[in-house]
């Protein structure tokens, strides 16, 4: 079977869209594309400086949108009593299946089926931007979490969801041709190594996670905007060494 050719990133933005449908419309892709190693920015670097914010593991740690389980099962071997939860169910099914052990649960991130109180580590990797309500899901993450407990988040930094670069080159120009400040939906479609995959996403403000902190009562500790490493860089990668990518974010319940 020929594989489709290469394709590069393609965003669509949409005034409106149905994040929790969107994912599971297109879950089966994105399993296919995290299963690949080495294939993504997960496996090249995003994984490794995330770990680098996290504390040590303790009680219990939840994977708040775990998909299809890497990061759970990665923290797990790094001795994390880890449970899943993500709002798909062809995500939990394999994540499931990858590791019949670990313990992951069908739920939406705004309303989680747990007690106050019973982690004291929550990681959101990659998920709270993909989530249909911000402020429920980062609320719902504080009330699980004991005393002192910490939520741990990495997110597409809203810079870069605002905007794109105009050119592969190392020194493009970045260009916002919305408004960075007013919350919009944006669809990301490319294929790679014969991978076809689809992000389904929605932009906010910096402040928009900030207030939802806030609001939630954890104290922000920490804040990183990592820079693609230097080893995994490519002529193209060059560009995220002027803006960043992602956005890193240490919090703890006060």
């Amino acid at each position: 079977m020929t594989q489709p050719p290469d394709r590069p990133l393609e965003r669509t933005r949409l005034a409106a869209l149905d994040l929790r449908a969107a994912w599971e419309e297109n879950a089966s892709g994105f399993v296919a594309w995290a299963r690949r190693p080495g294939h993504d920015s997960y496996w090249q670097f995003h994984r490794d400086l995330f770990l680098e914010l996290l504390p040590e593991p303790e009680r219990r740690t939840l994977d708040l949108g775990c998909g299809e389980g890497r990061l759970a099962r990665d923290l797990k071997t790094r001795g994390y009593d880890m449970v899943g939860v993500d709002a798909s169910r062809t995500m939990v099914a394999a994540a499931r299946e990858a590791d019949p052990e670990l313990d992951v649960r069908l739920a939406d991130a705004a309303a989680l089926p747990f007690e106050d109180g019973d982690f004291d580590l929550v990681v959101a990797f990659m998920s709270l931007q993909d989530v249909d309500d911000l402020d429920l899901a980062i609320a719902e993450s504080a009330r699980v979490l004991d005393a002192r407990g910490h939520l741990c988040l990495a997110i597409v930094h809203p810079l870069s969801s605002a905007g794109r670069f105009e050119g592969e080159e190392a020194d493009s120009p970045f260009v916002v041709r919305g408004s960075y400040l007013d919350r919009s939906y944006y669809v990301d479609s490319l294929c790679r190594d014969g991978l076809e995959v689809t992000f389904a996403s929605v932009h906010r403000p910096l402040q928009a996670y900030t207030d939802a902190l806030a609001d939630a009562g954890l104290l922000i500790e920490r804040v990183r905007e990592p820079a693609v490493p230097e080893p995994v860089r490519t002529a193209r990668s060059r560009r995220w060494q002027r803006l960043p990518l992602f956005l890193h974010v240490r919090a703890v319940k006060r």
